[in-house]
């Protein structure tokens, strides 16, 4: 997992701009392109930062104000922070967090879902750049498919509104890696 120290600019400069704008601890949970490309390596633009919980509310306020789509440091840097209001997780996401760039900001505190997580947060989308992010992360990290399955089965499916359609997305895609793997 390459992890350094600070992200690649314009998300550095970005988010110094938001850890100077506040005055107490903030945490967002980050899943999407930008946890793919910056924490686990995989090669492609994005021009968000998928966030799904920020707290303090008093902080979060802030930051999404001035980073959020149109505002002041999203302008001036054209990258953004995109709520993701309606995103399916696995029940104990948090326990399993991971921090990206620990150290480099005073007050942003840049959460990342573990791999196992954030494929799964992708699975009710299931648009090709799901896809490709699922694809690379079971192939660099490489996926356990069994703790993949189980972790399904037991901290997501309940939560879904149509959960035979993602039982059958989860079974493609574990065909895919698995096709994948015996190309190898």
């Amino acid at each position: 997992m390459p992890l350094s120290k600070r992200p690649p600019e314009p998300w550095d400069a970005f988010l110094k701009g938001l850890d100077q704008a506040v005055e107490s601890m903030v945490r967002l949970d980050c899943i999407g392109g930008f946890v793919v490309t910056q924490l686990y390596g995989l090669g492609r633009p994005t021009a968000d930062v998928d966030v799904i919980d920020l707290a303090p509310r008093e902080a979060a306020e802030i930051v999404l104000s001035l980073g959020g789509r149109g505002g002041l440091l999203a302008r001036k840097h054209l990258v953004y922070l995109d709520r993701v209001a309606v995103a399916v997780v696995p029940e104990d996401y948090e326990e399993r967090l991971v921090e990206m760039f620990p150290g480099a900001y005073r007050h942003l505190r840049l959460m990342a879902l573990d791999p196992y997580d954030l494929a799964l947060s992708k699975l009710e989308r299931n648009s090709q750049k799901d896809r490709d992010d699922v694809r690379f992360l079971a192939a660099n990290i490489p996926f356990d498919l069994d703790l993949l399955q189980h972790r399904y089965a037991t901290e997501m499916r309940w939560q879904l509104g149509i959960p035979a359609r993602e039982d059958l997305t989860l079974k493609l895609w574990i065909d895919v890696i698995q096709e994948d793997r015996e190309k190898q």
